[in-house]
């Protein structure tokens, strides 16, 4: 009698269940479409001064700070080093390139900490998401710290490229588009988005796109926490844990997977940072999937290096730099538990400052991704001249 009554239940169950993953799933496309709107919108605002930036780029202190400005601004990594491949190919000195590559590594971490502004309403959920998002801020500050100095004095990272690339030359080309499943499922929403917003002249198109891609990430990300609460329990949170929080080797594994697929480590680790805010994934379980989010995110530039015609060697080479750099540092400063711990430290020391006075998690984005390096750059230059 027991059993007959539990299916019953099930089978009552089961339809609003299918309602809610529904939902949760059009939630999670909207959160897409909003990060790649705030990215058009950029583009569309400063892109083409974003990509200007690389004429700065005149030493190893200015590559750093270009790729990081860059990047924030143009709000895409994969296309930032897709830039830099090419601007190598053009007769950039991969010396210079580097440099760039590492600073477009810290500037991506933007976009997922703009995402964990959607829970900062909630005290509790905001510190925590705020804390995921940071982490890979920390990692990538560190990593620079540690190879930046290396790399200059030394040219580890360029010599172990040029080595690997040598022997991978001649590969069959492949084109980089084919494989971004994510923009050709968000790209026709977007383009409908875009041609609204280009009724406006320029810049305001661009700050349309911006204003829209905070609100619906706001509006997703509050609506979104209310369906994994309901969604993410018994058997589906076994399942979620399973894939991401059963050990470091499994979490570093799927967010390089997961970033492989999408082609886009900020759409990974802006997807994740909800699952942290609401409680279903710990800081510890995020961090090793945002790794591996950062490896899986390099396969971009190298798709885009095998595709070049001319001076393929030194696209290549720089491709392969992004690979080691990344691969290396998680390598390093993951499997040493002392450098290790020094990211999970700040984040969540940074995210406790931001849960008690709102106010320092926008001055802490506005100056770390974009006051700070423009001053630096600007006293690099000044120092040049």
């Amino acid at each position: 009698m027991s059993e007959t009554i539990e299916k019953t239940q099930r089978a009552i169950a089961a339809p609003s269940r299918l309602h809610y993953w529904l939902g949760a799933i059009a939630l999670v496309y909207l959160l897409l479409v909003a990060v790649g709107a705030i990215g058009a919108g950029f583009q569309a605002v400063a892109g083409e001064r974003a990509i200007d930036l690389f004429a700065f780029a005149t030493n190893p202190f200015a590559g750093l700070i270009v790729g990081m400005l860059a990047t924030a601004l143009i709000q895409s990594s994969s296309t930032v080093t897709s830039i830099i491949v090419g601007l190598v190919a053009g007769g950039l000195p991969v010396s210079l390139a580097v440099p760039m590559i590492m600073g477009s590594n810290i500037g991506t971490t933007i976009t997922n900490t703009l995402v964990s502004l959607g829970h900062i309403r909630e005290k509790e959920e905001f510190q925590r998401a705020f804390a995921a998002a940071t982490i890979h801020d920390f990692f990538n500050f560190i990593a620079v710290a540690i190879f930046l100095p290396l790399e200059i004095f030394t040219h580890f990272f360029e010599k172990m490229a040029r080595i690997l690339g040598g022997f991978l030359v001649g590969e069959i080309a492949m084109d980089a588009e084919k494989f971004n499943l994510i923009a050709a499922v968000t790209s026709p929403v977007e383009g409908i988005l875009a041609a609204i917003a280009n009724s406006f002249p320029d810049p305001f198109n661009g700050i349309i796109l911006i204003i829209f891609g905070i609100v619906a990430i706001f509006l997703a990300i509050f609506y979104l926490g209310k369906l994994l609460k309901e969604l993410l329990v018994g058997k589906a949170k076994e399942m979620l844990e399973g894939a991401i929080g059963s050990g470091a080797l499994k979490g570093i594994f799927s967010g390089m997977l997961v970033t492989i697929f999408v082609q886009s480590s900020s759409t990974t680790t802006s997807l994740i940072v909800p699952l942290a805010g609401t409680g279903f994934l710990t800081l510890e379980q995020v961090y090793p999937f945002t790794l591996g989010a950062n490896i899986g995110t390099c396969i971009t530039a190298t798709i885009a290096a095998t595709a070049v015609t001319t001076n393929q060697l030194p696209a290549l080479e720089i491709a392969l730099v992004h690979l080691l750099y990344n691969a290396i540092g998680v390598i390093l400063i993951y499997g040493l538990p002392f450098l290790r711990n020094i990211p999970l430290f700040g984040a969540k020391m940074l995210a406790k400052v931001a849960c008690q006075q709102k106010i320092w998690a926008f001055v802490y984005i506005f100056s770390a991704f974009f006051l700070l390096p423009g001053f630096c750059l600007g006293v690099t230059l000044w120092m040049e001249s």
